[in-house]
This record gives C-alpha cells, structure tokens and sequence, in this order.
C-alpha cells in the first residue's frame, strides 16, 4: 500500500544516455526520480517541464528551458535565472515554484501514490498582454531503468494523451500522459518519451493549469490498461493541493 518512490532528481549526472549536446548543463530543479515497484535500484526520470514555448511579439520563443541548447527570451537579454529547489510537504507530495523576469510564474505539483503519479502545472500571469503559444514539453528519460533503456522508438507506444515503453522482457511497461495533451513522440537517442500537453490562452492576472500522470504496469494487456486509467481521476489533483 506504499506510494510510489520519488525523489528530487541529485544532478551531478546527465539523466540522458544520448543527444548529450541537446541538453546541456541540465538543471535538476524541475525534475524528479520516480523508482519502478519491482525494483527499488532502478528508476526513471521526469523532467517536468523540459521546455515552454511561447509567443513573444510575433515570434515563438522559449519562455523556460531545463538544461542549455536553444536560446531562451532570457538568454538571448543575458539574463540568468537563479537555481531553485523542490519543496516536500507533510504528506510527501512535492512543489516547484520559479517566477519569471516577466512576472509569469510557473509551479509544478508531484504526489506520489501506490498506483501512479499524478502531477500538475500551472502558469500565472502576471504580465500585462495575453500569453499564447504556450505549448510544454514534459520529458520521462529511461537511462536510469536499464530494462527500458534500449536506443530505439520500437519498444514504444504513442497514444495521445499516453506515450508508453516496453521492457526488454515485454510484461512491464512505464506510461505517462498529460491533459491537455498536443503531441506523444519519443527520442530514441536519449532515450525518452513525451506526451507534451498546452496551456490555454492566459489572461492578465488568470492562471491556467495542466494535469499529468506517470506509472508502471506489469503485464501484456496494454490496451486494456490504458482504458483502465482512462477511467482514473488522474485529470485532477488531490483537493488538498488547492489549500
């Protein structure tokens, strides 16, 4: 009946097996370590967000970037952002939360429970102009679970809103989703898989939010498993998390 195992991904280590020059100096602030439940020495990471893209007077620019590649609104002003933390509440959920040059801020939930990962984002504005454009990358990195690890897209499965991988053995499987989701694909270099979600159009001073799901199955019956979690609550977060 235990939840979940995650952790504040450490750093200190690059989370990507390949594609090592798309992701450089990656920051450890938006990701965590989700352990698999048949064995507590293997994990994957999920790096949440990877990226958000915007609309920025007229232009599609990156509003946030996790590691260094493409040049963001703030780099291109030489504007560097602080490093910032996850912090754990009492009942072992975890938040993320970065204000933006801009006045946009950006909070991440993670709560962790026996049959799966619920996750949340929410931007805020706090500009002055409507925000569009604002699609988001979300990113599970399988180095850390060597049965998922292989550098191919075969073993996997995209769905929209699920993006799913196979194990070597075939009977487990890691599954992600976001809502609203916009596009599933993988990197088979990394390797990785996506379900990239997008905000809606923000209002002046209105927020908006997305809603995520991580978890692992065991067994051959995937289609099956995915109409089970279709079924889930998973679109939502704990209502604790709104005090």
């Amino acid at each position: 009946d235990a939840p979940l195992l995650v952790l504040p991904y450490p750093g200190g280590r690059h989370p990507r097996i390949g594609f090592l020059e798309g992701a450089v100096r990656p920051q450890r602030e938006t990701k965590v370590s989700v352990f698999l439940p048949w064995d507590d020495s293997a994990y994957v990471v999920a790096d949440i967000p990877e990226a958000i893209w915007w609309n920025n007077n007229g232009e599609r620019e990156l509003l946030y970037l996790a590691h260094t590649h493409v040049d963001t609104t703030w780099t291109k002003q030489n504007i560097a952002l602080e490093p910032t933390e996850w912090q754990q509440r009492k009942d072992g959920s975890y938040r993320m939360q970065r204000v933006l040059p801009n006045k946009v801020t950006i909070a991440t939930d993670v709560f962790p429970g026996k049959d799966g990962v619920r996750m949340g984002m929410s931007l805020t504005n706090g500009t002055g102009r409507t925000l569009t454009g604002l699609r988001v990358q979300n990113c599970v990195m399988l180095k850390g679970a060597p049965e998922f690890a292989a550098l191919t897209n075969e073993n996997k499965i995209f769905q929209a809103p699920y993006a799913a991988c196979r194990s070597e053995s075939g009977m487990h499987w890691v599954i992600t989703a976001w809502s609203p989701c916009q596009r599933t694909w993988g990197n088979m270099q990394c390797p990785c898989l996506h379900s990239d979600p997008q905000f809606p159009d923000c209002p002046p001073g209105q927020s908006v939010e997305l809603f995520g799901w991580l978890s692992f199955y065991e067994g051959e019956d995937l289609p099956a498993e995915l109409k089970r979690l279709d079924r889930l609550d998973w679109k939502q977060l704990p209502s604790k998390s709104r005090r």
